[in-house]
């Protein structure tokens, strides 16, 4: 998955750290596109010695190189670079530098999104000694921001049921759908599957988690199990398909960064 980069490691501890010249800079244009290279599936940014780091923002470090998210936005490319969405990003493969992108992105958007005290209005600024903003009028702090939200892979014996969005990406998808106010995860799995399927479910059970900064959220998988008849009564809305596919005639997303590609994997596998 997209943040298994070992024997690299994410380090998000919050410090005040200046940029040193091998340091990356995240440069973000007004519309979210971020500034990379990419040449031969390799996805890099550019460094503190290619681009002006002054006011940036340390953001995390992966391993000795920091990353630090540039004061402004910025519209205009520099030599070398050019700006990508995080979705085009995601299809030249994974590594540490995309989690590294959908990360930066996933602070970028809090960033911009709270300039401004939701409060009163006031600016607001960087907290002092830890990752949040502070209003420096009425004092308000807000940290980031992260969605819970579940992956549930609902089997019927010996099938999956596959299923595949209305809009946006376009590959097989499992059942998904972010927690509301008051709902524990497994009633969130429980609703989900109901509401995009009619399907009622039954043995929910917890399979693993996964950060996922282009929605800003924290995925948490799933496997249940159908009950009663299993008939789908697919919400045309949400869904363009939903079916019952057999273990073994899955077809995976074709790469693999997300939890939902490695629940289909291991189901297909045999390995749950």
């Amino acid at each position: 998955m997209i943040q298994d980069i070992g024997p690299s490691r994410l380090n998000n501890s919050y410090v005040t750290r200046l940029p040193a010249i091998a340091d990356a800079v995240l440069l973000f244009d007004d519309s979210g596109r971020l500034l990379a290279r990419v040449r031969e599936g390799v996805l890099c940014f550019p460094s503190v010695k290619e681009v002006p780091a002054d006011g940036a923002i340390y953001l995390f470090s992966v391993d000795e190189t920091g990353y630090f998210l540039a004061e402004k936005d910025r519209n205009e490319p520099v030599p070398g670079f050019e700006f990508f969405t995080i979705r085009e990003l995601r299809d030249t493969g994974a590594g540490k530098e995309l989690f590294a992108a959908f990360t930066a992105w996933h602070l970028w958007r809090w960033y911009r999104d709270n300039r401004f005290c939701g409060r009163c209005g006031g600016l607001s600024g960087m907290h002092a000694s830890e990752r949040a903003l502070q209003c420096g009028v009425c004092g308000h702090i807000v940290y980031p921001r992260i969605n819970p939200a579940v992956i549930v892979g609902v089997t019927k014996g010996d099938c999956l049921l596959i299923t595949r969005y209305r809009r946006g990406y376009a590959n097989n998808a499992l059942v998904a759908g972010f927690t509301e106010i008051g709902e524990t995860l497994e009633q969130t799995v429980a609703r989900e599957v109901m509401e995009e399927t009619g399907i009622r479910v039954k043995n929910i059970r917890y399979y693993k988690s996964q950060p996922w900064g282009m929605a800003q959220d924290l995925l948490a998988g799933f496997f249940c199990d159908a009950e009663g008849d299993a008939a789908i009564r697919m919400d045309e809305n949400e869904l363009k398909y939903a079916q019952w596919v057999p273990r073994k005639e899955i077809v995976l997303q074709p790469n693999n960064l997300s939890l939902t590609n490695e629940m289909m994997m291991v189901f297909r596998d045999g390995l749950v």
